[in-house]
């Protein structure tokens, strides 16, 4: 205990009677015990905060790490939402269409269009006792 051996713990208590006397000896050992018993609990209590402490740094270290994620997510967001570049692809998209250069889509050929009238066409009638085209 304390690193004494058993001959030193009795050179102790020989002379704790001598100072103290008979009478104030158990007195003076429950205060002691009791000296112990609150060191102990504060080395605890110490011991416990500072798990707390580390534990929160910890919490801490993840909680920046899951902001830096955030943040970066948003960057990014914000650079595909990004209205200035959305305006500029959009007028040079424009552009393109507008341009008089051929593209691969537009050199094929149109196709041929009809023209509609509302002329009356002749008609044709068989002539049904002869049998002819009249």
């Amino acid at each position: 205990m304390f690193g004494l051996g058993f001959t030193e713990i009795m050179v102790i208590a020989i002379i704790a009677i001598l100072f103290l006397g008979p009478d104030k000896l158990p007195s003076a050992m429950v205060d002691i015990a009791k000296f112990f018993k609150n060191a102990k609990e504060t080395i605890g209590n110490v011991k416990d905060s500072l798990e707390q402490e580390i534990n929160v740094s910890e919490i801490k270290e993840e909680a920046l790490a899951y902001k830096k994620e955030l943040l970066d997510a948003q960057e990014k967001i914000s650079r595909v939402t990004d209205m200035d570049s959305l305006n500029s692809n959009i007028s040079d998209y424009a552009d393109d269409m507008i341009s008089d250069k051929p593209k691969e889509d537009d050199a094929k050929p149109a196709p041929k269009q009809e023209t509609v009238t509302f002329a009356k066409k002749p008609s044709v009638s068989l002539d049904k006792k002869e049998g002819k085209n009249v």
